[in-house]
């Protein structure tokens, strides 16, 4: 069974990653990935439930992964250890991905494309960025201000 239709390649990790995540969400496992499920101790009655539903998220995300990314997670033994070296792996280095995307967008011109086109690669290029930039949480009102910032961004882009 396949998590998504598109497989995570490294270049598609952000807008995979959420797929995956909604998709596990959807099928209540996402507790595999994101650590709150932890591994039972062995002999006990939960022990053997968590290893099947822990080696059938193995198996959906392996059906999700491009034959490269497989083969460099293929023998980790519980789903939260392959997720932790997918972000490991695709979440560092991403600021020549951020330059890149900004280069991108610096460069998108409307040409021979009708508004519609435009604003989708438009967005989609705003999504990719925003997948990647991480604003701190807070309630002091400073992540408002950094939203407002990104919005006045795109719409200059625009």
């Amino acid at each position: 069974m396949m998590l998504v239709s598109c497989l995570l390649t490294g270049d598609n990790y952000p807008m995979r990653q959420r797929a995956i995540i909604s998709a596990l969400k959807a099928k209540n496992k996402l507790v595999f990935v994101d650590g709150s499920m932890p591994k039972p101790a062995a002999g006990t009655p939960e022990f053997s439930a968590w290893t099947k539903c822990n080696v059938m998220v193995i198996a959906w995300i392996f059906n999700s992964l491009a034959n490269e990314v497989y083969n460099s997670v293929a023998f980790v033994d519980t789903a939260t250890e392959i997720w932790k070296e997918l972000q490991c792996r695709f979440s560092q280095g991403n600021i020549p991905r951020i330059y890149e995307l900004k280069q991108d967008l610096a460069l998108l011109r409307q040409d021979d494309l009708t508004v519609s086109a435009y604003f989708t690669k438009l967005k989609t290029l705003w999504d990719k960025l925003n997948s990647l930039v991480v604003y701190p949480k807070c309630t002091c009102g400073a992540a408002k201000i950094f939203s407002m910032e990104r919005d006045r961004d795109s719409f200059i882009n625009f």
